[in-house]
């Protein structure tokens, strides 16, 4: 305890620190109170309809995100996703598309003009996203819409608020990125998820002590600690990395000798991040998305029926297959082992006992092959979590999406970037850190010595 009082009081002392960190809380009451500025003309007590629809599936995950705001009809109803959205479409243009490819090599201008994309093509996703949530808010939620509203004109100024909203959103992000502590558009996430938490956990804690039947104070204290446990893998998922010593040779520049020192190159167990689960979940939408077009459930088979519902073992077994997959794929578009052979040759660094070229980048191709494996299942055992955690140990659904899934590796990837963020303000000024031995590493897999 005393140390981390020191911590604290070393944080408060130095001043561009403390500014950061106010202004960060500042942004981000500003973002939580617009969470619940209902869009106009709407009667925000009849909305019952449409907090039961978020309560589960996509859409709950969805809800998680915007903090609520999305079952809110609140003016950040769309939250950032559509701005993930349009970077993840805009990351794959990157990979495949030759005018993008050369943009990501022209350094800082490149960088620019594909973030002003990124930015079109963000608009044009919010004027589709936002037609189409305010269509379901009426088949969901009509009467808490005023009956004097001409709905042509809702729906024009609508669409308005709620494009400007997330566009607001995304500035609150970079501001928060450019004068806070950094990572606003993780942040700004982290912040809509830590917000579901504290109703979950009291739903939670209700369920368990209102029926005998579902253990009470002996199950719940059970739930907490496979919920650390989880944490605790996930961290381990993140920070997971296999060093490949890297030599340099040594040259003579000038009257000085450089070189010659042994690196690391940390090849990341979880290279894809969270986008295997969250492309893995927008294949899976697809059945729900037709069987709504469907009024006899009756016409599917029971595999199909079992791939509408989030709880079943064959939904489940098909979500960790797709991710296994996607978690291969979308390593090997981002990480070129070709690449790294030739920057390393071109710098006079070798793998030893490799040599340089072809060898190196098969090298190089093959750990990458032979991580990614365990990484890929532990990444599916992770995301199929919550499911398992409703159906077999009764956990509410709201409590169950914090054992897994994308809420909990960005929850703990941010974390930890943003103790990085602080930890690093603090070595600078020779503090200590935040471990008495060691340093925090972020999502970045770079070592920490």
């Amino acid at each position: 305890m005393k140390k981390a009082i020191e911590t604290l009081k070393n944080i408060w002392s130095i001043e561009d620190l403390r500014n950061r960190i106010l202004i960060t809380i500042l942004f981000v009451a500003i973002y939580r109170f617009g969470s619940f500025v209902v869009l106009p003309g709407i009667n925000p007590s009849s909305l019952a309809a449409l907090q039961n629809q978020t309560s589960e599936g996509l859409l709950a995950l969805l809800n998680m995100f915007s903090g609520g705001a999305f079952s809110n009809a609140s003016i950040f109803a769309l939250g950032i996703m559509p701005y993930i959205s349009a970077s993840i479409v805009i990351q794959l243009l990157g990979i495949a598309v030759p005018y993008f490819q050369k943009l990501q090599r022209d350094g800082e201008s490149g960088r620019t003009k594909m973030n002003q994309y990124t930015r079109y093509l963000t608009i044009a996703i919010l004027l589709v996203q936002a037609p189409a949530y305010l269509l379901n808010l009426r088949a969901q939620a009509g009467t808490a819409l005023n009956a004097s509203l001409d709905w042509t004109m809702f729906m024009v100024t609508s669409t308005i608020i709620l494009a400007a909203g997330s566009m607001f959103v995304l500035w609150l992000g970079e501001r928060i990125t450019d004068k806070g502590i950094g990572n606003g558009i993780s942040m700004i996430i982290l912040v809509g998820i830590i917000a579901r938490l504290p109703e979950s956990f009291i739903q939670e804690v209700a369920s368990r002590f209102s029926n005998i039947s579902a253990g009470g104070l002996v199950m719940f204290l059970i739930e907490l600690v496979i919920l650390l446990v989880v944490i605790a893998g996930a961290i381990l998922l993140v920070q997971g990395v296999r060093k490949v010593p890297v030599q340099y040779a040594k040259r003579v520049v000038g009257d000085r000798q450089v070189g010659g020192a042994r690196q690391y190159i940390p090849l990341k167990v979880n290279a894809a991040g969270v986008m295997p689960i969250i492309f893995a979940q927008a294949i899976m939408f697809i059945p729900i998305s037709i069987s709504s077009l469907f009024t006899d459930s009756h016409e599917f088979g029971g595999f199909m029926k079992s791939l509408f519902n989030y709880t079943s073992f064959w939904y489940n077994f098909v979500f960790a297959f797709l991710i296994i997959v996607f978690t291969y794929f979308y390593t090997a578009v981002t990480i070129n082992p070709t690449q790294m052979a030739d920057d390393m040759k071109r710098n006079n660094g070798f793998i030893p006992g490799i040599k340089p070229g072809k060898s190196t980048a098969n090298f190089i191709d093959e750990i990458m092959s032979r991580i990614t494996l365990p990484g890929s299942f532990f990444l599916a055992l992770i995301a199929v979590l919550p499911a398992f955690a409703g159906s077999i140990f009764g956990v509410q659904p709201g409590f169950a999406q914090f054992f897994g899934g994308t809420s909990l590796l960005i929850l703990v990837g941010v974390v930890l970037d943003t103790l990085q963020q602080i930890e690093s303000h603090l070595l600078m000024r020779h503090y200590d850190g935040l471990l008495d031995s060691g340093r925090v590493r972020g999502r970045s897999g770079v070592s920490a010595y």
